[in-house]
């Protein structure tokens, strides 16, 4: 195993003042970013709204990595996007671009010379482009419709060649324009749940109906009438720890838990219905909510288990044990 060597304290402050330096640095970058926003975010979001196709986003190097997590954050946001490597575009990918589309280009210098027959290409084919850099009298500058300029801010890298500020403006510069997209499409947080289906995020904004799929099975029910025997049975062969207890109509009219049912046994059983045990207007929850709300439920009222209710009716039942199984609880 290799020895880790041991900095001395001397340079460990050195160090450590550095890194300080690195974020005071990329904290200004952002400050002077956000004093130069002006009407070109809104005139780049109108021209995006107004086009039917994707919005293709290309960058070379690191503008190119930057590029790919904008197209990400516009595709999860509302706003059909993809990457595509500009060096690729002048060997056939220029295919992708249908007379539909957007091009969002970044490049700090606004120079790169790959950017350069994706340029052309675009201006001959009437594609708008959006610019993302600092120089907007560059040839990428002087080919975009329109150009989102950066402010001329000194490198974070001591030579001043390491992309490092320039980056993380064009990343908030990205963001900054994926957000206002998302707000004029009035992209919900439901929507938002619909392209991400996996993960604990996923997850939360999923909803009941979605959770209970087309054969969720019916809670274990009896009605009002049931002897405390009958309660026992259903509590029992449900396997959820309670049971919905049904007025004539078949809507719910309470729960009766296994701790309701333990705290039977303190009085006399003989003749109990389940009306007689039963915690009477139950916490239920809505097909249509999210799962997040489930938990939130759940945990506020220190409950375990709760009912899905439409129209009156307990159409499922849900448990913490369930939810924590499949990963909703941690």
């Amino acid at each position: 195993m290799t020895e880790i060597v041991q900095s001395s304290p001397e340079d460990i402050v050195t160090m450590t003042d550095r890194a300080r330096e690195v974020i005071r640095l990329n904290v200004e970058a952002l400050e002077a970013l956000e004093r130069s926003i002006d009407v070109s975010v809104a005139r780049a979001a109108d021209v995006i709204m107004s086009r039917p196709g994707y919005v293709v986003v290309t960058g070379m190097g690191k503008s190119g990595h930057i590029g790919g997590k904008i197209a990400a954050t516009l595709a999860s946001t509302g706003t059909n996007a993809f990457f595509v490597h500009p060096a690729e575009m002048s060997h056939g990918d220029l295919g992708m671009l249908r007379p539909d589309v957007t091009v969002l280009a970044l490049s700090n210098s606004g120079e790169s010379r790959e950017l350069r027959d994706p340029l052309l290409f675009c201006q001959r084919n009437g594609i708008p482009v959006i610019a993302i850099t600092q120089r907007p009298t560059s040839f990428l500058g002087r080919n975009a419709a329109v150009c989102l300029t950066m402010p001329k801010v000194a490198e974070a890298c001591p030579n001043g060649l390491a992309p490092t500020t320039s980056t993380l403006m064009s990343l908030a510069l990205g963001d900054a324009l994926a957000m206002v997209l998302m707000d004029r499409r009035g992209f919900t947080a439901m929507d938002f749940g619909l392209h991400h289906p996996g993960g604990a995020l996923g997850m939360s904004l999923q909803s009941v109906r979605e959770w209970m799929g087309d054969n969720a099975a019916a809670p274990a029910a009896v009605p009002l009438i049931a002897s405390f025997s009958e309660v026992v049975s259903a509590v029992t062969e449900g396997r959820k720890g309670a049971v919905a207890v049904l007025h004539p109509d078949e809507t719910l009219a309470g729960i009766v838990t296994d701790g309701d049912i333990r705290r039977a046994f303190q009085r006399d059983i003989t003749g109990l219905t389940a009306a007689e045990i039963m915690s009477p207007n139950p916490i239920t929850v809505d097909p249509d909510a999210r799962m997040s709300d489930v938990v939130d439920l759940l945990t506020a009222n220190k409950i375990a288990n709760l009912f899905v209710v439409e129209d009156g009716r307990p159409t499922a039942i849900v448990h913490i044990a369930e939810l924590m199984q499949a990963g909703y609880v941690s």
